[in-house]
């Protein structure tokens, strides 16, 4: 047995053997944590509104590349955010300091926090935090910049070239632009930066080092340097057809399409939240992660590592794993992402997992990398609160293996639960599980 396998089954059964320390969490500080506010801009709609009724449409934010030519690339598709100009959102000096990752953040943000009828005027700024993350920043400010060091040498270099770039300005933007002064930081895993966030946002909440988080992800990275990188990695489907381009968990699925926005959310202590009259949308009651240690960019074959991170979740809630009957998946629409998130599935829930509802919301919007996580989260937010869980659209043919639920059609049910997954490069899973608000 190679050491490779050996790690694999060494992995698999802690799976069964070890209980999730959270699970002890009673002996620490632990306080309720709900959502109060959400901001979207996405490549279906520039406002959670438009966002959401465009998923209950099926609509496809799908097209060819307008960011620049791509005729001479492997991939020719995008989904483009339509529309968005940054100055509608913040002053135009701010907007012409911030890259389009750092744009899209403070426009999703300022949604979130009217959203949330936050009044910074009413709250001790330092205990308003923020967590906001992306996975790789600005790629056109290095492509951009780099131009004019190789053409014009390094004089001509912006002087703020590195502050535009690095990915913790999310955050630090959006803390600028409505001051707040709490902890403010940017977990950066890849594809699964949103839910790490998030769910560093809600154990900051839990443990008492803030009241409010304002938290979630952001990418703008349509730019031949992703593009070319994604190609030759073979994780880019080469279809151009917008109905095809992107199928998570169908047989035909030829891999994942590249998309951009941002998704932001208010979290907010409950007591907090009821003593200035906030609107509840949900609660979220367990955060797990774990490690594959296996590959920087193939998942775990049988899916231990992300089952491993969706137990976590589960048991740090303190709920039955037979109660949860939705996840919305990481479904990028990669061949081994998609089987072996399967596996994992089977593998965390086991019998259950038939009885279970999957949905990819990336069949509609692309991969929005360090995005995905969190717009993913607020669609499980407005499945809980309507009741409704959307199709993944383009699913038509199911593969052997890939066998369990993955929501052909939509449902009108009620959503108790909601456990969201994300998978990101480096083996870093991410599961977080927001529940029906319940006073």
């Amino acid at each position: 047995m190679s050491r490779r396998d050996k790690r694999q089954e060494a992995c698999c059964n802690r799976i069964e053997m070890r209980p999730f320390m959270g699970a002890q969490k009673g002996k620490i500080m632990s306080r309720r944590v709900v959502v109060t506010g959400m901001g979207a801009i996405t490549p279906i709609g520039l406002s959670v509104d438009e966002f959401w009724n465009g998923v209950k449409e099926g609509k496809l934010g799908f097209g060819e590349i307008t960011r620049f030519d791509s005729s001479e690339y492997k991939a020719h598709m995008a989904a483009e955010v339509k529309g968005f100009v940054g100055k509608d959102y913040m002053d135009f000096k701010a907007a012409k300091r911030m890259e389009l990752f750092s744009q899209y953040a403070v426009a999703a943000a300022k949604e979130a926090i009217e959203d949330a009828g936050l009044d910074m005027t009413k709250e001790d700024p330092y205990r308003v935090g923020t967590a906001i993350g992306s996975g790789v920043g600005s790629l056109q400010a290095m492509e951009r910049e780099y131009t004019k060091l190789v053409e014009k040498g390094p004089g001509r270099v912006n002087p703020i070239f590195v502050p535009l770039m690095i990915s913790n300005m999310a955050s630090g933007n959006v803390s600028i632009q409505f001051g707040l002064q709490g902890k403010s930081i940017n977990d950066v895993t890849a594809c699964a930066t949103g839910t790490n966030n998030i769910g560093e946002a809600f154990r900051s909440i839990q443990y008492g080092e803030a009241d409010v988080m304002v938290t979630g992800g952001t990418e703008g990275s349509v730019c031949p340097t992703a593009i070319a990188g994604f190609a030759a990695l073979t994780a880019l489907s080469p279809s151009t057809d917008p109905e095809k381009c992107s199928l998570p968990f169908d047989k035909n699925r030829s891999g994942f399409v590249l998309g951009e926005g941002a998704g932001v959310v208010v979290l907010e202590e409950l007591e907090h939240a009821k003593a200035r009259g906030a609107k509840i949308y949900a609660e979220v009651v367990g955060y797990g992660c774990s490690a594959d240690a296996y590959h920087i960019t193939s998942p775990l074959e049988d899916g231990a590592g992300a089952a491993r991170a969706m137990l976590n979740a589960v048991e740090d809630a303190g709920v039955d794993k037979n109660e949860i009957t939705y996840i919305n998946a990481h479904g990028t629409g990669t061949h081994h992402n998609d089987l072996f998130e399967t596996r994992a599935i089977k593998l965390a829930f086991g019998e259950h997992a038939k009885d279970m509802k999957i949905n990819s919301t990336k069949s509609m919007i692309g991969h929005l990398l360090g995005a995905a996580g969190a717009v993913e989260f607020i669609t499980c937010v407005k499945e809980i609160e309507e009741g409704y869980i959307h199709k993944t659209a383009g699913y038509e043919t199911p593969d052997e293996e890939i066998d369990l639920n993955y929501c052909k059609e939509a449902y009108e049910e009620d959503v108790p639960y909601a456990l969201s997954n994300s998978l990101g490069f480096g083996g870093h899973n991410a599961s977080i599980l927001i529940r029906k608000y319940v006073d």
